[in-house]
């Protein structure tokens, strides 16, 4: 897999997303080329940190590397407290507002990260090392970063971009199948909301992107990164058309809350999520049958999905309204219309929504 360079505009300036093999040997050098630092501080968790720390402080040590700092990458994890652990020890590790901050882990390192990078000092420098799928395709690309509260997924953050993304599939060969299979699901996302020759590969050959087949990888991430860098390039701040990137995610993260987030991979959760924003967008007519049917049909053959919440479906409803999505009090979904369109639908009928949730919890189909 040879690198590529995708260009995702912000306000704070321009930044790359580089993909391709053997990315993390060559960190340094590509770092380097971002200007002078004061001191590089790599955050991981101890999860990566088995697979890629030495690797990283060796690249590093080039560039000014000072200290690792090590934090919990579990959903549950995804804190405040957790922000306020990693901010001490750049205190107590000399980095000051000419450092930079090198996240290297999956989806809860890059939120986490970021939004230690974008508070510490006011702001200081940061680079991603996605080392997940869900990462190097979604999360560490446009800037979003938060933390959790026990009322709500992503409630505290702020949007900070970082100065380089650098995506190695490599990577990828030391998750377990069932974190892998969770990038998958927002894979198919994207091929959802506006790829149809994405979708339509899937189709094909999802099975192989399963299998982590290095032609599928060599398709699929640098892709999905253009989309979604075309995408936050034309609303960096979830203003109207980013707002399609939450396909699936309103449900999504009220099933991650009720199950304090243990039961799923956030991936997962997406996962259940399209089906039932899917399965809600067919009640409401807005797009055909056969249609929804090819969603539902490509998200499962992803892989089994852990059950659904048994918790109330007017309880799940009601975790919705705390999601930042909402306004004014009405739930907000991104629905499909056909494969390849999506949009943001406002004042959905509760009645609708507490159907689709009893019909899939009836079904009850077991997962992992």
């Amino acid at each position: 897999m040879k690198l590529q360079r995708i260009s995702v505009r912000s306000s704070a300036g321009a930044y790359a997303v580089v993909c391709g093999a053997g990315l993390l040997g060559q960190a340094a050098g590509q770092i380097d080329g971002l200007g002078e630092f004061t001191g590089v501080y790599l955050l991981t968790s101890s999860k990566v940190a088995r697979h890629w720390q030495s690797k990283l402080e060796r690249s590093l040590k080039k560039i000014g590397w000072r200290a690792t700092i090590l934090f919990d990458d579990r959903e549950a994890a995804k804190s405040l407290a957790t922000v306020e652990h990693i901010s001490r020890q750049l205190v107590r590790a000399g980095a000051d507002r000419r450092s930079l901050l090198v996240a290297v882990g999956g989806g809860v390192v890059g939120d986490v990260s970021g939004f230690a990078a974008a508070t510490y000092l006011r702001g200081v420098a940061l680079v991603h090392v996605p080392t997940t799928l869900v990462a190097q395709v979604d999360s560490a690309i446009g800037g979003k970063t938060g933390v959790n509260l026990p009322e709500g997924k992503n409630l505290v953050g702020a949007f900070f971009s970082p100065r380089l993304v650098l995506a190695d599939p490599v990577t990828l060969k030391t998750l377990p199948l069932r974190e892998f299979r969770s990038g998958v699901y927002e894979v198919v996302k994207y091929g959802v909301i506006g790829d149809l020759p994405l979708f339509a590969y899937l189709e094909k050959s999802v099975e192989r992107l399963v299998a982590r087949d290095a032609k599928a990888l060599a398709y699929a991430i640098p892709r999905c990164a253009a989309d979604k860098a075309r995408v936050v390039g034309q609303d960096e701040r979830e203003s109207g058309l980013r707002e399609i990137l939450n396909f699936g995610h309103t449900f999504a993260h009220a099933f991650e809350t009720a199950t304090e987030y243990r039961r799923y991979l956030h991936g997962e959760a997406v996962g259940w999520g399209m089906i039932a924003a899917t399965r809600l967008g067919a009640r409401l007519k807005m797009i055909p049958t056969a249609q929804a049917q090819r969603i539902e049909t490509l998200v499962r053959r992803v892989g089994p999905l852990p059950s659904m919440p048994q918790t109330k479906s007017s309880r799940l409803v009601e975790i919705m309204g705390a999601d930042k999505k909402t306004r004014a009090g009405k739930l907000r979904f991104v629905l499909p219309h056909k494969i390849g369109k999506v949009s943001t639908v406002s004042g959905v009928p509760v009645r609708e929504v507490l159907a689709v949730l009893d019909e899939l919890r009836a079904e009850r189909v077991d997962g992992c």
